[in-house]
């Protein structure tokens, strides 16, 4: 059994080389305003180059992916879709999907919205997301602000109506609304799984936000098994009235005792998961952060992320092929900032990966040269 997921003697993970002209935007710019305020103004920009005649073309040319019906990148068919990258968006950045089609266009190969709940809530008090720049990660305590799952059912369905929209690979991820309590929480997810099945190409059960109270009680198996039954009875019923699959996973926590993940993936085996995401946010602070503990503790509670995850998300990762079924999926997530991160997670058994914090730092050429160095390496 893991006692300390990150122990002392790590090494420091060093903080993203970047270059060019993002760099010196981020550096003179971007990193002087509130990192929440950048996200939006972002996400603006992304819906608005989107909608623009020919937007996306141009955001493809701009980021070097090329059109998707002429991509020559190989396709890898996972949980039932052509992806033509292997890295995709993780959740949190697109939380009530304004953006999937202009994520994709800049090279993921699929992007998963949410976090979503049943029920609007605007999340926890500003301010709630914080840079770490020495070390290149972040710290949120955003608490599942978002527009509901009815209204991201909308924005899916828009998303959908075209042929690009129907082929795009858009995962869901939902979680347990900050009204509800513990005992109630699978009928919570049940009725997002039931708005948001029919656009979904998979559901993800986010029961690992360190930010929402109580939530991560709910991986323990016992308290665990109704939700996932729930979620997965929502989706098997949304497969047989659209004839096609929606592969349902459980995201969970680096923080988790070795023996809990395999307890998790031993339940996730038994209720008929396709297969799990590995992993969110830690709640550690672990000593081989390079910045300033003052500025940590000043910043506080919070889901940490960046380069200071990926041993530990690559230990899951191991030990999760080692628990799992050869057939079952596993989305490896955390500390993904290089084209070498993502071999190494692929080598170590991942079918897909996923990042996030890396495009804060790195800008929005970085997943299109992640996509690029992977296919010169395959070559």
């Amino acid at each position: 059994m893991t006692t300390d997921p990150f122990p002392p003697n790590a090494v420091p993970a060093p903080a993203p080389a970047r270059q060019g002209a993002y760099a010196t935007l981020f550096d003179t710019v971007l990193r002087r305003i509130d990192p929440e305020t950048a996200h939006h103004l972002t996400v603006k920009a992304l819906r608005t180059a989107h909608r623009l005649p020919g937007g996306p073309t141009v955001l493809r040319r701009v980021f070097g992916t090329p059109a998707p019906d002429r991509d020559p990148r190989p396709v890898r068919r996972v949980l039932g879709a052509d992806h033509r990258s292997v890295l995709g968006m993780a959740a949190g950045f697109d939380k009530d999907g304004q953006v999937p089609l202009a994520l994709l266009d800049l090279g993921f190969g699929h992007v998963e919205v949410g976090t979503v709940t049943a029920h609007a809530q605007p999340g926890n008090p500003r301010p709630r997301s914080f840079r770490l720049v020495e070390d290149g990660a972040l710290i949120n305590r955003m608490g599942f602000n978002n527009d509901g799952a009815v209204a991201l059912a909308k924005s899916l369905a828009e998303a959908r109506r075209t042929e690009r929209g129907q082929r795009a690979v858009i995962g869901v991820n939902i979680g347990k609304s900050k009204s509800t309590a513990l005992d109630d929480a699978a009928e919570d997810y049940r009725f997002s799984a039931h708005a948001l099945a029919p656009y979904a190409s998979y559901l993800a059960i986010n029961v690992s936000s360190p930010n929402t109270p109580s939530l991560r009680d709910l991986q323990a198996v016992d308290v665990l098994r109704p939700v996932l039954e729930a979620v997965v009875e929502e989706a098997a019923a949304a497969e047989r009235r659209f004839r096609r699959e929606i592969p349902v996973l459980v995201k969970i926590a680096p923080d988790l005792h070795d023996d809990d993940i395999r307890a998790v993936a031993e339940l996730a085996t038994e209720v008929g998961l396709a297969g799990m995401i590995a992993t969110n946010t830690t709640i550690a602070r672990p000593e081989s952060l390079l910045s300033e503990r003052s500025r940590i503790q000043e910043i506080g509670a919070g889901g940490l992320s960046g380069p200071v995850l990926a041993e530990r998300s690559l230990d899951v990762l191991r030990l999760l092929r080692d628990a799992l079924p050869a057939e079952s999926v596993i989305i490896s997530c955390g500390g993904i900032t290089t084209a070498q991160d993502v071999r190494t997670r692929l080598d170590a058994g991942a079918d897909l990966v996923q990042g996030y914090t890396a495009l804060i730092y790195e800008g929005p050429g970085w997943p299109g040269r992640i996509a690029r160095a992977l296919e010169r390496r395959q070559r």
